[in-house]
């Protein structure tokens, strides 16, 4: 179901004495404003392929990011989608919670910041119900397709043993994520979700959802659909970052295989394949795993702190009336 984090008021204070060096000077001492990220509705967390809320309790997806809103003064809670299926059943499931929030605590709508294909789950949730959804912000999101996932579905209809070995692997290890998570229960449809980020099937989906989508090739789409939701969207545009990262080995092995060409990418998603809505920055020096401040934290020396991000945009729909 989803989460609610509670941070002790010693913790607030340690994390904004611990972060408040990384913030830009044009937020100022956002971190010690106790109302900075306090949004008129509350922001719901959505991962991605591969996500979860928590492992054991100890690691979040969103790295840090629920602590460091609600140091602001935000309502935050995390949904636990399937880790691999559709964009439309994980959608489903999104819906599910949120009328859940709803029903429990009244809530009106919901700021839905979403990570990877979570932005897809978030997109369909606002166009099937858009009375319960105040915002849609998408980060790294492929929103046209990757690269990644047209390599992997040639990959497997070329060589359908090797595709098959790909298939059982991905199981074995959906299968541990699940119990490390405690989300058993979860059925998942590993096929359905590869073919379904492709760039081919991406356009047809696109059609279908097309509210806020870019107006020009690599553009911008409009912030304020005509359902009154507003979008956003974020992404990256770096593979390596991080020596002491272990999630740069992976992508630094995915990336040439998807773009082989150079494209801009965070090693699974183009930078013009995040681009949705109102555009906030589509070349952050992050890969895929930073967007979520993971792993653990660790991004590159230079590299802008995702929590500052994460806050920032609190306060952009704190502004907007959110």
């Amino acid at each position: 179901m989803f989460i609610k984090r509670y941070t002790a008021a010693w913790a607030v204070a340690v994390a904004a004495l611990c972060a408040a060096p990384a913030q830009s000077s044009a937020q100022g001492l956002s971190w010690f404003d106790f109302h900075y990220t306090q949004t008129r509705h509350p922001i719901v967390l959505v991962h991605g392929v591969l996500g979860f809320d928590n492992i054991g309790g100890l690691v979040d997806y969103f790295f840090g990011v629920p602590q460091a809103l609600e140091a602001g003064g935000a309502k935050v809670y995390v949904v636990k989608l399937s880790s691999v299926d559709t964009h439309e059943e994980r959608g489903e499931q999104l819906l599910r919670q949120l009328g859940a929030l709803k029903a429990a605590h009244g809530f009106e709508k919901f700021n839905l910041v979403a990570h990877s294909q979570g932005g897809h789950a978030s997109r369909y949730a606002a166009r099937m119900q858009p009375e319960l959804v105040a915002s849609v912000t998408t980060m790294q999101t492929p929103h046209q397709g990757s690269g990644v996932a047209d390599w992997v579905a040639k990959f497997t209809v070329e060589h359908p043993e090797g595709g098959e070995l790909l298939i059982k692997l991905s199981t074995e290890m959906l299968k541990a994520l699940d119990w490390l998570t405690g989300a058993s229960d979860r059925e998942h449809d590993a096929i359905g979700n590869v073919f379904q980020l492709t760039t081919a099937m991406s356009k047809d989906w696109n059609l279908r959802y097309s509210e806020g989508a870019p107006t020009t090739p690599c553009g911008s789409g409009a912030r304020v659909g005509a359902s009154g939701v507003h979008y956003y969207s974020a992404g990256g545009a770096v593979v390596t970052t991080n020596l002491l990262d272990v999630s740069d080995l992976v992508f630094a092995f995915a990336s040439p295989l998807g773009f082989p060409d150079g494209t801009p990418n965070d090693g699974l998603v183009s930078s013009c394949s995040s681009r949705w809505g109102e555009v906030l920055r589509a070349d952050y020096p992050w890969n895929h795993a930073d967007g979520v401040n993971q792993v653990m934290g660790l991004r590159g020396l230079l590299a802008p702190d995702p929590l500052a991000f994460y806050r920032s945009h609190a306060n952009r729909l704190k502004k907007a009336g959110l």
